[in-house]
């Protein structure tokens, strides 16, 4: 019997949740980057380079985002579709 492992990249894991959100009314970046933290709690990525991993993923898969990870500079929450 042979094991294969796989290595799960963050952008395979930012992916991979938006994929599973597809039928959701949008993504929240703030949950996402929850899971994925909670996930790989030895990432390295900023929140910033999540939040843009995740957006990205999101437009390619036509999922609506919602930013509304906390911000340092304050900013309101974003829906976007």
């Amino acid at each position: 019997m042979t094991n294969t492992f796989h290595t799960v990249t963050v952008e395979k894991a930012a992916e991979a949740y938006v994929l599973s959100r597809g039928r959701a009314r949008f993504l929240s970046i703030a949950q996402a980057i929850r899971a994925i933290r909670t996930l790989m709690p030895a990432c390295n990525a900023t929140d910033r380079e999540l939040e843009a991993l995740l957006a990205a993923a999101s437009i390619v898969h036509g999922v609506p985002v919602a930013f509304d990870a906390k911000t340092a500079d304050g900013a309101e929450p974003r829906l976007h579709s």
